[in-house]
């Protein structure tokens, strides 16, 4: 039987469910009902108008309302942080190069140190150019390897002492981190994405944090995983695997590849959805709601803690 401490939930901090009441309703009804981890997302600002592609979806278009409320990922942790006890918080994903990284990684210290060390830091490269603009951030066309060197900036704060860099996109002379962060050396680091350089970069920062994997999909890319850490000389079993997911009991939804969404559908797909899951090899499953009642978000939840967990 699968433990529910495995399984996170993520609190929607955007769609039509981004109200502060019912984050932290959501975030409280995780940590009693014995959820390992609550997640949060990462947009900042949605432009008006999108031309980029959304990468998840069959028709690139990006699957939410962007007039839906919105509510900054960072800022929710700190907030989250003071309305729990032990639960761990995380991203999923923080987009890491929309910000200034040295103030990002003092944020996520800070935070780490107000927790006493509940701290996650799901990242991801991005997608929505447009964003990026508005934000006046990285070069879009460089956001992997403005992911990559703000990366090892945080690691290297985290750390604390005395840090200073010199990269292609960021540079800064030596600077004082104190303190560091609780957890050493640095808060767990979990890559989101499926592309190749995605994996690449897990096999760097120590976990995985499988978003839109579709089921067909999974043996390959953990495949590949395996091959990348082989290469670098890492140790595969070492690294830290968790699948994201939407949760929709009842009717199916269906996916990019034309099947059933994993994730919705009856009761006892959902829990076969699940298995599969955690048979391939992930340790953690991250699951949200799909809809915008609060009640029904409440309800769904629970019934999954009630009636799916314990056949798992």
């Amino acid at each position: 039987m699968a433990d529910i401490a495995q399984f996170g939930l993520d609190v929607g901090i955007y769609g039509p469910l981004a109200q502060p009441d019912t984050v932290l309703t959501l975030a409280q009804f995780a940590e009693k009902a014995g959820f390992g981890s609550i997640w949060l997302a990462d947009h900042v600002a949605f432009p008006t108008t999108i031309a980029s592609r959304y990468p998840f979806s069959a028709t690139g278009a990006f699957p939410a309302p962007t007039d839906d409320p919105l509510l900054e990922p960072i800022a929710a942790m700190g907030v989250l942080a003071g309305a729990t006890k032990r639960i761990r918080i995380g991203t999923a994903v923080l987009i890491i190069p929309y910000r200034n990284p040295v103030v990002t990684a003092r944020q996520l210290i800070t935070i780490d140190q107000f927790s006493g060390g509940r701290v996650i830091l799901g990242a991801g490269v991005g997608w929505l150019k447009e964003e990026f603009e508005a934000l006046n951030t990285a070069d879009f066309a460089l956001r992997g390897k403005a992911t990559d060197e703000y990366l090892e900036i945080f690691k290297a704060m985290a750390a604390g002492g005395e840090v200073g860099f010199e990269g292609e996109t960021y540079r800064f002379d030596p600077v004082h981190s104190v303190p560091g962060s609780v957890q050493r050396p640095h808060p767990p680091i979990l890559i989101g994405g499926i592309s190749n350089p995605a994996l690449c970069r897990v096999v760097r920062h120590g976990g995985w944090l499988a978003t839109a994997l579709e089921p067909r999909q999974v043996p390959e890319r953990l495949a590949a995983l395996k091959r990348y850490a082989e290469e670098a000389g890492r140790n595969y079993d070492e690294l830290d695997l968790v699948y994201k997911l939407f949760i929709a009991l009842g009717d199916p939804k269906q996916g990019v590849y034309g099947d059933r969404e994993v994730g919705s559908g009856s009761q006892a797909q959902i829990i076969d959805d699940l298995k599969g899951i955690l048979d391939a090899g992930f340790e953690s499953i991250i699951i949200r709601y799909r809809g915008n009642s609060a009640s029904e978000q409440t309800e769904q939840m629970a019934r999954f803690a009630a009636d799916i967990l314990p056949k798992l």
